[in-house]
């Protein structure tokens, strides 16, 4: 790439399934590069195979892109559209003796593996049609095109991760470029449109590094510029082991439904194999402005969700009490069912988001802790709280409640006038201000409970403590 020229990166996910951690902290590595370096970022679909790619899957992955905030420009390429391009190539690489015809059948190719395991050989295609004649074959005989790779030396990925990676030629047969149904395979269609995307950097995933070797021999035949490497390392689950279902969640939108927060999200894949000095905390903008490809790590990143949780706490309490609480609604609306606040409720969320967010790590925490804002009526108990409504807590609210409807209905008021009664009847605060708690809320755990009155009001206050007074 010269060096006054933007960069131009692509994320390329396969769509036969949700768009996955993995998936998603790649396409972060690319969007964050392209912001950095005023380039542009482009999606591509890689919706080759017919048979597992879905609708659904295609939608998830949209999604789960538009949630994380990693906005892509220009339209979304579908690599099955663009199949005539790739046979296109396929063609001027077979006329120019750099392909060939390959008529092999499925028994022979069968056979073949079968003698090579048996000789405890590599398993791969031995070029018996490299330089056959095609007039050797039946007239009409189906046939696949392959490429001509170079049998001698090797391949180098220079790799701005791994470093230079060497790959021996002769370990890499001749790949398949079209079946024998004419439609192209993976291999060639990537290369096909990330040369025609203009693509100059390709970040994706370590287990990519094979392919790359073999992409690399389609860009040499065609006189193509190579784009620069980085393939990351994958992401492992706290044990050490390959990240995978029994670790927790896998797919982004799973997240966004436990109520992470998109900003906290990215915030936590960047630091899943970057790091910048001992930062954790790095909002979005500050990301752009130190993403680089050095600082990716060699090693394999550990998911934690205690760090998770941590990061997202963070964000929460480093957010407006107004942004949060639209960030709730929001949250709620898209629940299911969707669940929809009046004006009271929403009002009553945001003065209660001070004391409801210092011990919130998740948005689910918060909206489960604002839950007896939400109605109006006695609240339904829940355990611990039924447990500390005893018939003689009951008689400490029935005092309690009387002493306070005399009262200002303000929190430092009601706060004075309950330590008041605590006192005269000879109780500690807490025996008077936990069967209020549980009357009030129907939990045992609440933001402050004064300032909790104050926000529902004095009516509706007293119709909920009067509900559990003896």
């Amino acid at each position: 790439m010269a060096k006054d020229s933007k960069p131009v990166l692509r994320f390329a996910p396969s769509p036969t399934g949700y768009l996955h951690i993995g998936g998603a902290r790649t396409a972060l590595f690319n969007w964050l590069y392209a912001k950095r370096h005023g380039g542009t970022f482009l999606l591509r679909i890689e919706d080759t195979d017919r048979e597992r790619s879905t609708p659904e899957a295609v939608e998830a992955i949209l999604k789960g892109m538009e949630w994380l905030g990693l906005n892509w420009d220009g339209q979304t390429v579908y690599q099955f559209a663009r199949a005539g391009r790739h046979r296109e190539v396929a063609e001027q690489l077979l006329s120019e003796g750099k392909a060939y015809r390959c008529y092999a059948t499925p028994a022979e190719l069968d056979e073949m593996r079968a003698k090579q395991r048996a000789e405890g050989k590599p398993i791969r295609y031995d070029g018996r049609w490299r330089d056959r004649n095609p007039s050797e074959a039946p007239e009409g005989a189906p046939f696949v095109i392959r490429l001509k790779a170079r049998q001698d030396g090797g391949t180098i990925v220079h790799d701005k991760v791994q470093g230079d990676v060497r790959f021996a030629n002769d370990q890499l047969d001749d790949m398949i470029l079209l079946r024998s149904d004419g439609t192209p395979t993976y291999m060639l269609a990537v290369v096909v449109d990330d040369y025609d995307m203009g693509v100059t950097h390709v970040i994706r995933g370590a287990d990519h590094l094979n392919n790359a070797a073999r992409q690399l021999q389609i860009i040499d035949a065609m006189g193509w510029p190579i784009p620069v490497y980085a393939h990351v390392p994958l992401i492992h689950g706290a044990d050490g082991a390959k990240l995978s279902k029994r670790h927790g969640a896998l797919a982004v939108h799973e997240y966004e439904r436990m109520g992470y927060l998109p900003e906290a999200m990215r915030n936590y894949l960047l630091r899943l194999g970057w790091s910048h000095g001992d930062d954790e905390f790095i909002p979005t903008q500050q990301a752009i402005e130190w993403f680089n490809l050095e600082n990716i790590g060699k090693s394999p990143a550990r998911f934690d969700f205690k760090k998770l949780d941590n990061l997202n706490g963070q964000y929460i309490r480093a957010m407006s009490d107004a942004a949060l609480a639209d960030a709730v609604v929001n949250y709620l609306t898209n629940e299911e069912p969707p669940r929809k606040l009046d004006a009271r409720a929403r009002d009553r969320l945001k003065a209660a988001m001070p004391g409801l967010k210092d011990r919130a790590k998740t948005l689910l925490e918060l909206a489960q802790g604002a839950e007896f804002l939400f109605s109006d009526g006695p609240r339904t108990l829940d355990e611990a709280a039924a447990k500390i409504l005893t018939p003689e807590a009951r008689a400490v609210l029935g005092g309690l409640v009387a002493a306070l409807s005399t009262r200002e209905w303000v929190a430092l008021e009601l706060e004075a006038a309950t330590r008041a009664f605590a006192e005269a009847q000879g109780l500690k605060l807490g025996q008077a201000a936990q069967p209020l708690r549980a009357a009030l809320t129907g939990r045992t755990v609440s933001p402050p409970i004064f300032e909790m009155l104050q926000i529902l009001g004095k009516d509706e206050s007293l119709v909920r403590l009067s509900a559990y007074t003896a």
